[in-house]
């Protein structure tokens, strides 16, 4: 969502032999006609690891949109570019690499965030991977850089974890202390819980990233990844964080809230009804309160899009169904976005061909 209140959507979708990426812009109630950022036969298109497109700051038509391009022969050989845009996504500038490795390895699950008129970005490498395939022997770690809006370095490539579960989704906020970043950790007997790293701004001194803590201690102990990242927001010190855990052999879907800018975080509340599939994402609204979405699972493959308003008492609207869904692969992370009094909502159908669908709601309506 921009500055602005406009809503911006970006997809994939294939193109004779290619694919392309695209975009479009909710404002004053329509869509806009889809614009294209790229066009290739090397884009790395994966179910859940997905391009994104972020607004800069200035209100002055300052776009960047990440892909994942193949670099290899390999399955798992591809890298992460940006490109930039500074007349509001007509025209696109020459993609960048935020990692300085070069290595036929994966590149990917990356998160932007609006740093005033720069840009940050967070992903997952696997620069220690060394043959085709996941093994346990080798690790993700998580990296970030920061950008101008003219695509120069502005802050180096750091590791902020040296390793991290293999393959969830990452995500991305800007609090009144600096930008908080959420992810799925790996510790060394495989516990895969929710951790959150933070950037401090110093007043004094340089900018540093603080040392990993986890969000929650669920003590989820899996030798794989779940696939099935976590989604923070925020909105000056208030900060709220959406995520799946099997511990203990029970899915659940859980929110933890903070008030001091991701320093610490509230007793996690359980939202789904009970076969929560995950795939979250989430959204503070005006109150403070916080809107939820997940998948939950109804009958074999069938499953429902949800969502729900979470006070931090505890207290909860009744779940939502947004759509018809399903548990399968094919039906993507569903994602939302508060703007204008409205919340829009954006998932995958499945199918042949398969669609975007996307749907608005009167926050008036959300009791």
């Amino acid at each position: 969502m921009a500055p602005d209140g406009k809503v911006y959507l970006s997809w994939l979708e294939p193109v004779d032999s290619s694919f392309a990426l695209k975009f479009s812009v909710f404002e004053s109630g329509n869509w806009s006609a889809p614009r294209p950022i790229r066009t290739g036969r090397d884009f790395f298109v994966n179910w859940a690891d997905f391009p994104s497109i972020e607004v800069l700051g200035g209100g002055n038509g300052k776009l960047a949109a990440h892909w994942l391009q193949r670099t290899g022969k390999g399955t798992y050989a591809y890298g992460v570019r940006i490109s930039m845009s500074s007349d509001g996504g007509r025209t696109w500038g020459a993609p960048i690499r935020p990692h300085t490795d070069t290595s036929n390895t994966e590149h990917g699950f990356v998160s932007l965030w609006r740093d005033g008129n720069a840009l940050g970005a967070v992903w997952l490498d696997g620069r220690k991977y060394n043959k085709e395939g996941h093994s346990p022997s080798n690790e993700m770690m998580l990296a970030s850089a920061s950008f101008n809006s003219d695509g120069r370095v502005s802050s180096g490539e750091k590791i902020l974890d040296e390793r991290v579960c293999d393959c969830c989704q990452t995500s991305a906020a800007m609090t009144a202390a600096g930008p908080i970043i959420v992810y799925r950790d790996r510790s060394p007997d495989e516990i895969r819980d929710i951790y959150v790293v933070r950037r401090i701004e110093g007043v004094r001194g340089p900018r540093k990233w603080t040392e990993p803590v986890p969000v929650h201690n669920d003590g989820w102990k899996i030798a794989a990844c779940p696939v099935n990242g976590p989604a923070v927001d925020a909105k000056g010190n208030d900060v709220v964080v959406a995520w799946f855990t099997a511990a203990n052999d029970s899915a659940r879907v859980k929110l933890a809230f903070s008030r001091n800018a991701g320093v610490t975080f509230e007793a996690p509340i359980r939202i789904d009804g009970g076969r929560p599939a995950g795939r979250v994402d989430v959204a503070l609204m005006p109150d403070g309160s916080a809107l939820v979405s997940w998948i939950e699972r109804i009958g074999g493959d069938t499953a429902v899009v949800r969502a729900r308003r979470v006070h931090r008492t505890g207290t909860s609207s009744a779940p939502m169904t947004i759509a018809t869904s399903s548990a399968a692969r094919a039906s993507g992370f569903p994602r939302m976005a508060i703007a204008g009094g409205h919340v829009m909502f954006a998932w995958t159908e499945p199918g042949r061909p398969s669609w975007v669908r996307v749907a608005r709601l009167a926050l008036a309506d959300i009791r």
